[in-house]
């Protein structure tokens, strides 16, 4: 079985779209049938983000820890334990391809870091958008680790203990647990994901934050 990881704090506005591009990923005729259990795992949720996943068929979990990585820990401990032999994790303010699952899976790698593409600079300068495009590295080898892009097999991801429970940077410290172990990682441009330059974060320093550097280091 193939498990995929959506941490979630109030996003009935994105989440939607989210799981509808996820359920569309896990329908590859490249998988063969094999089963994919979605799961989101809703931290400290206050909004409808519950309703909608249901009426899409997701499962869901539910958290108060206002701690994305506890979430994740919590959400990849639950499929394991379902069964599953991949974890792929994406956000809910992002859109991932038909093909996303079965290029994971393709690499025949321990875990893939895959990138992000932004579509709507909506409220952002042409001079943030000039200087990360500049510092991004959408080109195989990059280095980039997003939430919203990764995956890891199960026995990997088990052999380094798995999300660590911080409230930020918990897909970092993930990854070089991984290199430490020598896992065997893809850094691939080929498996982008669309994700939101949406100015209201949900997770401390994740992308969001990052972009809002970007404005700052312009105006100082």
């Amino acid at each position: 079985m193939i498990g995929v990881l959506v941490p979630v704090h109030n996003e009935e506005q994105l989440i939607g779209a989210c799981l509808s591009s996820v359920l569309d990923a896990a329908r590859h005729p490249g998988l063969e049938g094999e089963p994919v259990e979605v799961l989101v795992v809703l931290d400290a949720c206050t909004d409808r983000s519950e309703a909608i996943a249901m009426a899409l068929g997701v499962h869901t979990l539910t958290v108060n820890s206002r701690n994305v990585g506890h979430a994740r820990s919590v959400g990849a401990s639950y499929l394991l334990g379902r069964g599953a032999r991949w974890l792929a994790c994406t956000d809910a303010d992002s859109l991932v391809g038909e093909d996303w699952l079965f290029n994971q899976l393709a690499f025949n790698a321990e875990a893939v870091c895959g990138t992000v593409h932004v579509q709507d600079w909506t409220g952002h300068s042409e001079d943030v958008q000039a200087l990360y495009t500049a510092s991004y590295q959408d080109r195989d080898g990059h280095r980039h680790i997003h939430g919203a892009n990764l995956g890891v097999c199960a026995k990997a991801y088990r052999r380094v203990g798995g999300f660590r429970p911080l409230s930020a940077h918990e897909d970092v410290h993930l990854v070089e647990d991984l290199e430490r172990s020598g896992a065997r990682i893809v850094w691939t441009h080929l498996n982008r994901v669309i994700t939101s330059a949406r100015f209201d974060c949900r997770a401390q320093g994740g992308f969001s934050d990052y972009l809002k550097g970007l404005a700052q280091q312009l105006q100082s």
